[in-house]
């Protein structure tokens, strides 16, 4: 029995260590899983902030590279927890030590509370009362505090004249909704959970409801309706400005509506002012419109008022303004090379050809000619980043020595293929998209404001799709029409670097009493935000 105890015994030990020994390889293998990635990220954005975007798909790869980043560090962390707790129950396996992250200092404007311990009295090894204080060691832990909801309590006293027994009485406070009850801070994070984080309503009450704050969805939606309406000065001063601009990037994309037993595919269309690529000293701005449908009418009226250089896809709907003779000016197309590298791309993507048939999946045809043609374009683009940022003048003057060759070459090389192909090959489709819109193709060696793709546009727009996953579909037209007032409102501020949410709040704070000859003062780009001091009840 003593013996059977004892082999017990070093079986369990053998068997602890065996259990320690993976528990750390498997540590160290999530360690160095996650180093890796974090690696890979930081070259990956290296490139990008260095040489640029070098494929249409690299913005997309490196949100996918940061996600799979958070799984491997939070395995790598759990991992080393599992081979600490392993390695206590042996005494010959030390426990796996892993090389945390490198954490930032805490921001100096948090406010801290101090919590000092209690010290002991006396000497725990003498029992001598007789302490000096040497120093302190501290240590800062990051804490939140839950939201906080709060009711205020505005008092407007009444006063009697005892001579001529008038009564008087402060006027009511302003709110955003006639005899309303929502303050400008909560509105604003109403609007901008909604149209910036794309949260809807239902989600939101729910929230609040666990919060311990019910709230119906129809008194969330009219306090959203009348917000939007307060804030419609402001949206057309942010129109007004953009379409101020001599260059605009015009886009659109599909946005579900509720109708009768179905939803239909409505449309909202972006128009971005942004003068930065070529030292603009304009601020920058998004502009939004919603249309039921995409008729080529809806941009006509859009853009009824304005005319100049136009950069967007090659969408029928833009023809008639691209006309001989239109009022009150001629709009001049500029055409996206973006668009244009995107269809050879797809025919020349080897790797995700690969990743298809890794699959099991069917692949297309990977042709070299698109691939050639990918290269061509990239040449261009890896032009266009070394004066990102010059004056129209330089950029120009650039472009004229280095851009101009290759794209002379480029049309020479396009004829030369299209002739070998057939008519409805796709490789001839792509080659026609461009050499049919040669001259809007061409424009960027003849005007040095204009950029090489439409990403502006497309960017901007980026926060649809996103929003589309969340909240599905527009309950109606009015509904997408008040989309569009809020995420150019939104959209506008995150191109100025600016807070949406505390802007918004500000706003719509101030915009009651606020001096209409004044209102430029509440856009985006020349907001301070007011200092108001805090009224004690």
């Amino acid at each position: 029995m003593e013996a059977l105890r004892a082999f017990a015994a070093a079986a369990v030990l053998r068997a602890d260590e065996a259990e320690a020994k993976l528990a750390n390889a498997n540590a160290r293998e999530s360690a160095t899983a996650a180093l890796i990635a974090h690696l890979k990220l930081q070259i990956a954005k290296l490139k990008r902030e260095q040489y640029g975007a070098s494929a249409e798909r690299t913005r997309r790869l490196v949100d996918q590279m940061e996600l799979q980043l958070e799984e491997l560090e939070a395995d790598a962390s759990e991992d080393a927890l599992v081979a600490e707790v392993a390695a206590e129950k042996t005494a010959s396996v030390r426990s796996f030590e892993r090389k945390a992250p490198a954490r930032k200092p805490f921001p100096e404007h948090l406010p801290r509370e101090r919590v000092v311990l209690p010290s002991p009295c006396s000497c725990p090894a003498c029992g001598s009362a007789r302490l000096s204080k040497l120093g302190e060691d501290v240590t800062e832990t990051l804490e939140v505090i839950p939201r906080q909801w709060k009711v205020i309590q505005t008092v407007r006293e009444k006063f009697a004249c005892r001579d001529c027994e008038k009564i008087t009485q402060p006027p009511a406070p302003f709110h955003v909704v006639p005899r309303g009850w929502a303050g400008p801070s909560f509105l604003a994070m109403l609007l901008f959970e909604k149209y910036g984080q794309h949260q809807p309503l239902n989600r939101q009450a729910d929230r609040f409801a666990r919060e311990g704050v019910p709230l119906s969805i129809s008194t969330l939606a009219d306090q959203v309706g009348a917000a939007a309406f307060a804030l419609m000065p402001v949206y057309r001063l942010i129109e007004a400005h953009v379409l101020a601009a001599e260059r605009l990037h015009g886009d659109d994309t599909t946005v579900p509506v509720m109708a009768k037993r179905k939803t239909d595919t409505a449309r909202l269309w972006v128009y971005v002012r942004d003068d930065r690529p070529f030292a603009g000293s304009d601020p920058p701005a998004a502009l939004f419109h919603y249309s039921r449908d995409r008729r080529g009418e809806h941009p006509r009226a859009h853009l009824a008022s304005w005319s100049g250089l136009l950069q967007a896809d090659a969408y029928g709907g833009y023809n008639e303004l691209y006309k001989d003779g239109r009022a009150p000016g001629p709009i001049i197309e500029a055409g996206c090379f973006a668009h244009a590298r995107r269809k050879f791309f797809e025919l020349a993507d080897v790797e995700g050809a690969a990743r298809k048939k890794s699959r099991g999946e069917r692949t297309g045809t990977i042709y070299p000619i698109a691939l050639e043609a990918v290269q061509k374009l990239d040449a261009l683009f890896d032009i266009e980043r070394t004066i990102n940022g010059f004056g129209p003048a330089e950029r120009l003057a650039i472009r004229r020595e280095h851009s101009t060759p290759l794209m002379d070459d480029l049309h020479n090389w396009l004829e030369a293929q299209l002739a070998k192909l057939s008519r409805n090959h796709d490789l001839a489709k792509a080659i026609n998209y461009m050499l049919r819109r040669w001259p809007a193709f061409t424009r960027f060696l003849d005007d040095g404001r204009v950029c090489l793709s439409n990403n502006a546009a497309e960017r901007a727009l980026r926060c649809v799709p996103l929003g589309r996953k969340a909240w599905l579909f527009c309950g109606s037209d009015r509904g997408g029409e008040r989309a569009a007032v809020l995420y150019t409102l939104i959209q506008s501020a995150k191109l100025n670097d600016v807070d949406p949410q505390a802007w918004l709040a500000d706003v719509l704070a101030r915009i009651a009493d606020h001096p209409a000859q004044q209102l430029e003062a509440l856009l985006p780009w020349n907001w301070a935000p007011s200092i108001r001091p805090a009224k004690a009840a």
